[in-house]
């Protein structure tokens, strides 16, 4: 069973169905996986490997024999280079020699460690989980630019709401871009889950009729893929917000997460994209893709010092098990391993 996201069970009423057929409970991954005691092990690996190409920068930082100026000069220098952000960098800097004078600590290698623990500190309001189960169906519309792997990671995050046990319908409201609608079709069937499509139709309308299917056809979520687009084509950006004012229209309490996909490699420029985004869109959640292979990871940091809006997922493959929940230490602690 998956742990990224909870399942809230209707409140019961007189002619609420027999227990037997209502919603499984979601157990705890660490109850449901006893094969393992540490269950996300694989996916730490992974993580540790992902981030090789960002931590080592970091790392070598630590591999001198005192704790001085220059041994803070190099640190920031390799944040920066990192893409953690002048103020993220300056935050940690001042949080890390606070840790150095109250812990006493004289080995620049437990410098290390107390700088993992000033960046999970960092990253911690980050750290939330999707909930889905208050709403049917709970509407999440998906934004990112192209290339940031926005219908990858929808395929991905269909198949873990499936397999958790929650019915999806999916929105094909990418409709310009004809390989959108097939590789989102293709995502559908191999998770045996409805779509809704188009083709040149007016994505706000294919949205419309998503949400109005979903509900009449009892669906838990309805996934709203929308057209990849920069935050710098203003027309692009204002279909966006029509989207979601249909969307509206069809649930007046949805959407009830607009989340944002955003490539892991573009460094700065991803806070850019979360900064323009959420002010067009209001942003409840990200997931950060392709952080495997690039030397940029600590944009997270930049982003929870100055735009924390949570990161639900986090990815570091292709694979469909190499998008998992975000957490804050054990992000740190694969940073820096």
């Amino acid at each position: 069973m998956f742990s990224f996201f909870r399942k809230k069970s209707p409140a019961p009423s007189p002619a609420v169905a027999p227990p037997a057929e209502l919603p499984p409970p979601v157990i705890p991954a660490s109850v449901a996986i006893p094969e393992s005691a540490t269950p996300r092990q694989g996916w730490l690996d992974k993580l540790k490997t992902g981030l090789r190409k960002t931590g080592s920068g970091i790392a070598t930082v630590f591999t001198g024999t005192q704790i001085d100026d220059a041994l803070y000069e190099e640190l920031e220098s390799a944040l920066l280079m990192a893409d953690t952000g002048v103020k993220a960098t300056t935050h940690l800097l001042a949080d890390l020699k606070r840790r150095v004078k109250e812990s006493k600590t004289t080995d620049p290698a437990a410098v290390k460690g107390l700088l993992a623990d000033a960046i999970a500190d960092l990253l911690k309001p980050l750290q939330k989980p999707l909930v889905i189960g208050e709403h049917k169906p709970t509407v999440i519309m998906v934004a990112g630019v192209n290339g940031a792997g926005k219908t990858t990671s929808i395929g991905k995050l269909t198949r873990h709401l499936a397999d958790g046990g929650a019915s999806v319908l999916l929105a094909a409201a990418d409709t310009f871009r004809a390989a959108a609608r097939e590789q989102l079709a293709v995502w559908a069937d191999r998770n045996t889950v409805e779509i809704i499509t188009q083709q040149g139709g007016d994505p706000a309308a294919v949205s419309f009729d998503a949400v109005t299917a979903g509900k009449a056809r009892g669906r838990d979520v309805v996934l709203v893929d929308t057209a990849g687009r920069l935050p710098t084509q203003l027309h692009l950006m204002e279909e966006l917000r029509k989207i979601k004012r249909v969307v509206q229209k069809a649930d007046a309490s949805a959407p009830h997460e607009v989340l944002l996909v955003i490539d892991g490699n573009t460094g700065q420029n991803a806070l850019h994209q979360v900064k323009a985004f959420d002010e067009a869109l209001t942003l409840t959640g990200l997931i950060i893709t392709k952080l495997d292979g690039t030397a940029k990871g600590g944009v997270l940091c930049a982003i929870a010092r100055e735009k924390p809006v949570p990161v639900y997922f986090i990815g570091v493959g292709e694979k469909l098990e190499d998008l998992e929940t975000f957490d804050a230490r054990e992000f740190a602690q694969a940073l820096l391993a």
